[in-house]
């Protein structure tokens, strides 16, 4: 008979168990972050490309600063509210998600905590432990705190460390309009005849750093991204000039 004795007590999942001190959370902590700087990379990156891309198409069909500093504005404000909004729907899914799941399984603890012992230690078996070694790693682990080790182990979630939905609405605003402000300050800052070769270079040059920050915080090796995003760009930039020239042409 395994130690269940008070293992299976309930668990609300909006307020998990007490974080007991040297438990290894570090890691988890480590790869959260890890993803939110990854984010954030990627999100400066739509708001170079996706800005760039509106003032050098509009600067391409007028030198007025006046209609190039709207449009990049709207494109701005627009592109800030639509990652947000995307960001805050996606993890609100996300979070609901792992909320049910806590749920579920705090309810099965409780209805049958025996089966879920067992099913912990098949788990433990299937990661390469033998029956005898699974069975005492379940047992300590179910009497320090039976719902912890079973999400862990079994859904790969942290009650501690939930996903933040507005906090991830927040950070996609902020990193897509410091990404904007690089090609918004490049388009009006120099004189008419070199606005778009500088933005030009500007939005290249940043986006090599981008593809090389978000290469190094995934580990992988920076090269192929740089190119990715560097060609990707250039290639938004060279097709909205050729269409602002010719609208220009065409409405002038």
């Amino acid at each position: 008979m395994t130690p269940l004795d008070g293992a299976a007590a309930e668990h609300d999942p909006a307020e998990p168990p007490h974080q007991h001190s040297g438990e290894p959370h570090a890691v988890g902590s480590l790869s959260n972050r890890l993803n939110w700087l990854r984010a954030g990379v990627l999100g400066a990156n739509d708001g170079i490309v996706s800005t760039a891309g509106i003032v050098i198409g509009v600067a391409a069909a007028t030198t007025d600063r006046g209609p190039i500093f709207t449009a990049g504005i709207a494109g701005l404000a627009a592109g800030a509210v639509s990652m947000a909004l995307g960001e805050y729907v996606s993890v609100s899914t996300q979070r609901d998600t792992e909320k049910a799941l806590l749920a579920k399984e705090s309810r099965e603890l409780r209805e049958q905590p025996q089966a879920e012992f067992d099913e912990l230690v098949g788990l433990y078996e299937e990661k390469g432990l033998t029956h005898e070694t699974a069975c005492r790693v379940a047992t300590e682990l179910t009497a320090r705190d039976a719902f912890e080790a079973h999400v862990d182990v079994e859904l790969g979630i942290d009650p501690h460390e939930l996903t933040k939905p507005w906090l991830a609405a927040a950070s996609s605003a902020v990193s897509f309009l410091s990404g904007a402000l690089l090609p918004m300050l490049a388009i009006l800052i120099p004189p008419a005849s070199l606005r778009i070769p500088i933005t030009f270079a500007a939005v290249v040059a940043a986006l090599a750093i981008t593809g090389f920050t978000g290469a190094r915080l995934g580990g992988s090796s920076p090269w192929r991204p740089v190119c990715r995003v560097v060609v990707g760009g250039a290639i938004a930039m060279i097709v909205t000039f050729a269409i602002g020239r010719l609208v220009g042409h065409a409405v002038g």
